[in-house]
């Protein structure tokens, strides 16, 4: 049985076509440094350009989630709209129950002549009335907002054709500390300094993607006790409907 000796190393060239060990300083050597060197550039390039595709979809998800709350703040404004509609319709409905008493008795009608009148509502405004998301959805919506040119860059059908030189030109803006800190080679240091700007960017759409988040739970919330006091009023205005309609068909 054989046996494979300790200073084997599996990844040594034996021979090279001429006969001659490929050592350290030979052609063989060369030319796996080389292939070493092209695949950490190859690698660092996926990489870049991974994070680049992530950072895209992150502005993709913003965009989004800005779409869903300008939707939701125009749903809060036809809940408000409808509730006022309610309102009125209530008042409106105490008006037509007072002038039914007046002509059911002329008892009726002084009692109605000396109680005090329900306070009457305020005409409605002309025009969609005013709502106001929470200021947490607000801040978020138009921090987001602000991003709406990056992500136009970052889509592959909207950004402008752009020069791949300029990832290494930005090389030069970095000072003499921070270009110790990457790789000599120039190419190699544009890869880090772009994996480096794409991951500080992600964090921070994160983070905006968070508040985004946090400000639409939190209007979705508003609007769920908006929705259960609207069902309230339209269920107590029903009732009081088909009571106002049993007195009318009394006359």
């Amino acid at each position: 049985m054989s046996a494979v000796p300790r200073s084997y190393n599996p990844f040594a060239e034996d021979e090279d076509e001429d006969g001659a060990p490929a050592g350290p300083g030979g052609a063989g050597g060369a030319d796996r440094q080389r292939y070493l060197e092209q695949e950490v550039l190859r690698r660092s390039a996926a990489t870049a350009d991974s994070t680049t595709r992530s950072l895209s979809l992150l502005y993709e998800s913003e965009r989004i989630g800005v779409a869903a709350s300008e939707e939701l703040v125009r749903q809060g404004e036809a809940l408000k709209r409808t509730e006022q509609m309610v309102d009125k319709m209530d008042q409106d409905l105490k008006t037509s129950q007072r002038h039914i008493n007046s002509i059911k008795s002329v008892w009726g009608g002084l009692v109605n002549y000396f109680k005090a009148k329900p306070p009457e509502s305020k005409p409605e405004q002309s025009g969609a009335p005013e709502y106001y998301a929470n200021s947490m959805l607000k801040e978020a919506m138009m921090s987001s907002k602000e991003q709406e040119p990056k992500y136009q860059e970052s889509h592959p059908n909207l950004r402008k054709l752009d020069n791949s030189d300029n990832d290494f030109n930005k090389a030069d803006l970095f000072s003499s500390v921070q270009r110790d800190a990457y790789p000599k080679n120039q190419q190699l240091r544009a890869y880090h300094q772009k994996i480096d700007t794409n991951l500080d960017e992600m964090s921070s759409g994160l983070s905006r993607l968070k508040s985004l988040a946090l400000g639409l739970q939190t209007e979705i919330e508003e609007q769920d006790d908006r929705l259960d006091r609207l069902t309230k009023k339209v269920e107590t205005l029903d009732v009081n409907i088909k009571n106002t309609d049993r007195k009318v068909r009394q006359l």
